[in-house]
């Protein structure tokens, strides 16, 4: 895992259509849009944030995770509207030793049923493999997030199994997750 390329400077990474760049203060409206709505963290460990400051002290722990070099939190925005946050790609758990890294993703509730969490993903998957080196790409998704899912198959990724009540998940108790995960040579294969 090449971690200097994740965290001497901020990557960028652009598709046609859409961009991943560093969240700012001045995406505050739009970060508090996707942390104050209920609906959008119903099959996350993340309780909604419903105070405008409490966001906003958020976004600066965006940067010290950065920082830290502990998570990666890009904000997802539009080609032909740069400065408008559709949502959030973050990658995290680095684990050195098997080289392998989680992922995650949310948007706001205006922009569900677009596309934009799989050209998200998308986006990603060539740049933490090829750029990063990273070997093994995983996320955790609660069985009933069947959107969820259908990004995770799109991009390639395999349902491996159900973790049965094994993880304690802020706001909803002891949950099962479902493990889906994809490995570099599952990717090259899928392109080739």
């Amino acid at each position: 895992m090449k971690a200097d390329v994740l965290f001497n400077q901020f990557p960028i990474r652009k598709s046609d259509e859409y961009t991943l760049k560093k969240i700012e203060e001045q995406h505050l409206d739009e970060v508090f849009e996707i942390y104050s709505n209920d609906n959008v963290f119903a099959y996350c460990g993340i309780i909604p944030k419903h105070k405008k400051e409490t966001v906003k002290s958020m976004i600066g722990h965006f940067e010290r995770d950065y920082l830290k070099k502990s998570r990666i939190k890009w904000g997802i925005f539009a080609n032909d509207n740069p400065e408008h946050l559709l949502g959030i790609v973050e990658a995290f758990d680095f684990n050195q030793k098997v080289n392998m890294v989680t992922i995650g993703y949310f948007l706001s509730e205006a922009h569900w049923g677009k596309g934009i969490a799989t050209e998200a993903v998308k986006i990603l998957l060539p740049f933490l493999f090829m750029d990063v080196k990273i070997n093994r790409i995983q996320a955790e998704v609660m069985p009933p997030n069947e959107i969820s899912k259908k990004v995770l198959l799109k991009n390639g990724f395999t349902k491996e199994g159900t973790v049965r009540q094994a993880t304690l998940w802020a706001g909803k108790g002891i949950v099962d997750l479902e493990i889906y995960g994809i490995l570099k040579e599952d990717y090259e294969k899928g392109r080739g």
